[in-house]
């Protein structure tokens, strides 16, 4: 499923990390440099080449504080957008992937995602 998702933000010019660290701003809010490094898994330096990288298509917005400790990086409306559109592409591509789902894998799959929901939201022990 992961390989088949990567095909469609592929397919709309938005992937892998870019689409994971724009995710994080528009979902959580604007990050500190370290927040979103560690939110993403990666050591700041290479955070820090990604949201350049990001600011520079204008996808985010750095606000400068009074250091580059302090810095706050949010989604642009453009960030933001296309985040968005990226996000109803995959959704749209999961519904075609379960249209011919029985009403028996229906419910199946609904007991999973509660399930995953339930899981994810209790913090890590």
């Amino acid at each position: 499923m992961l390989r088949a998702m990567r095909g469609v933000d592929e397919a709309g010019g938005f992937s892998g990390p870019r689409a994971s660290a724009m995710s994080v701003l528009v979902f959580a809010g604007p990050q500190s440099l370290g927040e979103l490094a560690a939110a993403e898994g990666v050591k700041p330096p290479t955070m820090s080449r990604l949201v350049k990288a990001l600011q520079a298509e204008g996808l985010v917005e750095v606000e400068a504080g009074g250091d580059q400790r302090s810095i706050r990086i949010c989604a642009s409306p453009k960030g933001r957008n296309l985040l968005l559109k990226a996000r109803d592409r995959r959704l749209a591509a999961l519904a075609r992937m379960l249209a011919s789902a029985t009403p028996a894998e229906r419910a199946a799959m609904d007991k999973v995602a509660a399930l995953l929901e339930r899981s994810f939201s209790k913090p890590s022990e």
